[in-house]
């Protein structure tokens, strides 16, 4: 296989990726900007020999998924085959109460943490490669290309599977917790997924383009302090003969997410698999840390897929929020009443508020543009990236990722009622399977925080989220809103209050569920 036909939809906006394959000319002028430019991508770990060592081990990410794997089969099975009661079940327990918590964590501090144990994709990725671990030629499956059409949507898929999983947990109460078998079947009908993707497509098609989690993962995790791998030196990598990263090497697989690290900015798309790390012949590529929300800020080009999948992330939580008040329960009702519709919740208010939402996101976004009265740059910038670019995108995606910081926040403070409630029932959980426990275990209902307190703290993270996107989002407009805005202080400003906003009006929500799960 080509490294042109690998690499033609991984970003077909980067100039660097097509660099590698085009003609001499394009890759001189690309090495000028993305080599000699750029600056450092941060503190390298595997300079450290035994980091090194750990890395380049085939061991390394089977162990990390092992025992992830190890949980969600006990998941399954005692989901299945346990008790029904839902605080007892280990698998309903651990499912809703810590691990979805736990992940958000994992984003924030590390990135893409989850994706490099994940037992979804890792069970499927161990059949479709018939080895646990070793480096082997042949693979299992059909080892089709995405079609490029469906490919060019990007982040948007993933986005439209978490709506399409997630309206499912709410109708049938999975997450309540409701039937801990419904749970398993959740996680079996995930693992058949990723399975069957696995063997009709190449490499991890389904982790990139169909995995509900990948969008929220990857845009939330770009707050995160791991880089991700990246090239040393780019240089090096653009006369580069073999991209055994891509390709595949006698000692690592092709990069499974079809990224070059000859070309990456930010942490979005690198699944921390250490492939390209043990593939690449001349050890140009490294693990880097970096300082918090850099790959928020730092992207040159910046995606209209992952803006959009931001604005209906966030228009996903603020309906969770809204959902979860008085106010909303009578226009669900009345909702449900008219249009026959069994119970919560109903499809037409689900689509219509996610979407609304996320359109009031785009729509002040594109008021911004207005405000700032966007100047003509194409005369003193002919052929800028930024003159290709309309209006309304010209404002609407930098303003996107600056709220990356708040979406995130609240998708973790929308978690937290459930971890500070119910979070210790896990104890007499794993009780419950020796059969030693039940429901009067004294840690069954001890609660970490009170409702009162709880609130405190949803409003607390909301309020570090929305710092930390008005940072980002004075940094990004600075750099980017600037240069094609007439007034570029009142462009900063208008910019900050509208995540100011967003942010207040999280908070205030937080405040209206008292502690709602």
């Amino acid at each position: 296989m080509t490294l042109e036909t690998q690499d033609r939809r991984v970003d077909l906006s980067d100039p660097i990726r097509q660099a590698v394959h085009l003609r001499p000319a394009v890759r001189a002028g690309a090495e000028e900007r993305f080599a000699a430019s750029d600056p450092s991508p941060g503190l390298d770990l595997t300079r450290n020999p035994r980091i090194a060592r750990l890395v380049r081990n085939r061991k390394f990410q089977f162990l990390l998924i092992l025992p992830n794997q190890i949980v969600f089969w006990t998941v399954i099975f005692v989901g299945l085959f346990g008790t029904a009661i839902p605080g007892l079940n280990f698998g309903a327990a651990i499912t809703w109460y810590v691990w979805f918590c736990l992940v958000f964590v994992m984003m924030v501090v590390v990135g893409r943490a989850w994706c490099v144990m994940c037992p979804f994709g890792g069970f499927a990725e161990w059949i479709q490669r018939r080895t646990l671990f070793q480096r082997t030629q042949k693979t299992l499956g059909l080892g089709r290309k995405l079609p490029e059409p469906i490919a060019r949507y990007g982040f948007v898929i993933p986005v439209v599977s978490f709506l399409l999983l997630t309206w499912i947990e709410e109708f049938f109460n999975i997450a309540g917790p409701g039937n801990p078998a419904d749970t398993a079947w959740m996680v079996v009908g995930i693992v058949a997924s990723a399975l069957s993707f696995f063997l009709v497509f190449e490499r991890r098609t389904f982790c990139r383009y169909f995995c509900p989690l990948t969008s929220l993962i990857g845009t939330v995790g770009s707050m995160g302090s791991v880089a991700g791998f990246r090239t040393r030196d780019r240089g090096l990598c653009l006369s580069c003969e073999t991209k055994d990263c891509m390709r595949g090497g006698k000692d690592g697989f092709g990069c499974p997410w079809y990224t070059w690290p000859g070309s990456a900015d930010s942490n979005l798309y690198c699944g921390l698999c250490s492939e390209c790390y043990k593939s690449c012949p001349e050890d140009n590529v490294g693990l880097f840390l970096q300082k918090p929300l850099t790959s928020v800020v730092a992207p040159r080009r910046r995606r209209a897929d992952v803006a959009w999948a931001i604005a209906l992330l966030w228009g996903l939580v603020l309906y969770q929020q809204v959902n979860a008040t008085n106010v909303y329960t009578s226009l669900d009702n009345w909702l449900n009443t008219h249009l026959g519709f069994p119970h919560y919740p109903d499809p037409i208010d689900y689509v219509g508020l996610i979407i609304a939402f996320a359109l009031v996101m785009a729509g002040s976004a594109r008021a911004l543009g207005f405000f700032a009265r966007r100047r003509d740059v194409s005369l003193e910038r002919p052929g800028s990236f930024a003159d290709r670019m309309s209006p309304f995108r010209a404002f609407f995606v930098p303003m996107a990722y600056g709220l990356i910081p708040v979406v995130g926040a609240d998708y973790f403070a929308r978690q937290l009622p459930k971890f500070f409630k119910h979070a210790a029932r896990v104890v007499p959980a794993v009780q419950h399977i020796a059969g030693f426990s039940g429901t009067g275990s004294p840690v069954y209902s001890v609660h970490i925080l009170a409702d009162p307190a709880i609130v405190t703290a949803q409003v607390a993270v909301i309020s570090l989220g929305t710092v930390a996107a008005l940072w980002t989002t004075w940094r990004i407009a600075n750099r980017e809103l600037v240069s094609v805005s007439r007034n570029a202080v009142a462009v900063k400003l208008a910019a900050t209050v509208l995540v100011a906003a967003w942010g207040t009006l999280a908070a205030v929500l937080y405040v209206a569920m008292h502690a709602a799960s």
